[in-house]
């Protein structure tokens, strides 16, 4: 990139001296060409060659009009006053004039550069106009005009090619920003897709991991004595498994671009199941959920669905066979989600608490993500969760999920 821009910036500066030759040249030649054509009063050689020396002063800074477009414009406009002022043979001495005033706003800084070429062309005409009173003969002072006009054509030309290319450097600003900013949202989109799925298999594999290590608990201590309950227990095992691998497969099926394995999302039409897998645990769950007055966003629902499920998976994991109470109302714009559980029961038929403290730890070593995971699916719906123990030495989780989300709450 800094090759690029030395290779632009030589080639500009050769562009330069390569331009202010040729309007040394055809100022002066040009003039030379006019006196021999009509003759000039005064030659151009008078007062030791001051007119040709201005000619070519003039002509040689536009050499550097890129990058003194002040100086450059300064420098021409006063050998432009000097030599009609001198009244010295007229021709095409503004050549460089005019190339100044357009570099002075093409290049310049706009608002500042207008006005130096402003009051430059109003000092111009103030000293070009009197220079021309006696000019003759008299149809010659049009030659002044059109020194004065077209020398406010050239500063707006330049002024327009500026703005052009403010305007085209903003567009280009633009859509990288565009460009950036749908990178920005793409990788937003990745990120939130990853830890939705990260969400989805936490979930999935804690429920059912909670509900097996119950179950081969069972088993290794029926087996001898009751087969019949080992094998109901192991059938459970193997239905949880299957269920839990439906889920993965169906999960992990936004990764594929075909629609093998999928199944359709979990959502609280599935409560019942849920509830009796919990069942199967050794919890004894009591729901109370009434049917939604309007169908649930599917949002809201598979939110619910899962909250559900890790609020359960907790009691199994820290509670053991306890008894629990679902509850779930629906308001008009609200839905409330209630999970309590009345703590671990002792040997002698007491309750013993040894549950998390509602920080979002689920074992004293703070290794688990489920309340701060439940908490977060509320949050992504602008809702919130509340997980505290209870007076009674159990556990209660409480989830309100907004049916239309106005952002995430603290």
């Amino acid at each position: 990139m800094n090759q690029r821009a030395r290779s632009f910036a030589l080639r500009g500066a050769t562009q330069d001296v390569l331009l202010a030759l040729f309007v040394t040249v055809m100022q002066v030649q040009g003039t030379l060409a006019r006196i021999s054509a009509d003759g000039a009063a005064r030659p151009l050689t008078e007062l030791t060659g001051l007119g040709l020396a201005l000619l070519v002063v003039s002509g040689l800074a536009v050499a550097g009009r890129r990058r003194w477009p002040a100086a450059v414009f300064a420098t021409t406009a006063l050998a432009s006053l000097v030599y009609y002022g001198l009244d010295l043979p007229d021709g095409p001495g503004w050549l460089a004039l005019f190339v100044s005033l357009y570099s002075l706003t093409a290049y310049g800084d706009g608002r500042r550069s207008l006005v130096i070429a402003g009051a430059g062309i109003a000092v111009l005409a103030a000293g070009w106009l009197p220079a021309a009173a006696d000019i003759k003969p008299h149809a010659a002072i049009g030659w002044v005009f059109f020194r004065i006009g077209a020398s406010v054509m050239s500063a707006a030309l330049g002024e327009s090619v500026r703005s052009r290319r403010v305007i085209a450097a903003e567009a280009q600003a633009r859509a990288e920003m565009a460009e950036r900013t749908r990178e920005e949202e793409a990788r937003a989109r990745v990120d939130a897709e990853r830890l939705r799925i990260a969400r989805e298999v936490h979930d999935t594999v804690a429920h059912a991991i909670a509900i097996i290590n119950v179950q081969s608990g069972v088993t290794a201590h029926v087996l001898d004595k009751r087969p019949e309950q080992a094998r109901e227990a192991l059938r459970a095992i193997e239905q949880t498994s299957s269920r839990a691998l439906r889920e993965m497969r169906a999960i992990l099926g936004v990764l594929r671009d075909d629609g093998d394995g999928r199944v359709p999302p979990a959502g609280l039409d599935q409560i019942g199941e849920l509830a009796a897998k919990a069942r199967e645990a050794g919890l004894e769950v009591t729901l109370d959920a009434a049917p939604p007055a309007t169908p649930l966003p599917s949002a809201v629902g598979g939110a619910a669905y899962r909250i559900l499920q890790e609020a359960i998976t907790n009691v199994i994991r820290h509670a053991g066979p306890t008894r629990v109470t679902v509850a779930l109302t629906s308001g008009i714009d609200l839905l409330e989600i209630r999970v309590t559980d009345e703590g671990r029961r002792a040997a002698s038929g007491g309750l013993a608490v040894d549950r998390p403290s509602g920080d979002g730890r689920e074992s004293p070593s703070g290794q688990g993500r489920g309340i701060a995971g439940m908490r977060e699916r509320c949050r992504l719906l602008g809702g919130d969760l509340d997980a505290r123990p209870t007076p009674a030495g159990g556990f209660e989780v409480t989830a309100r999920l907004p049916f239309a989300p106005s952002g995430s709450r603290a």
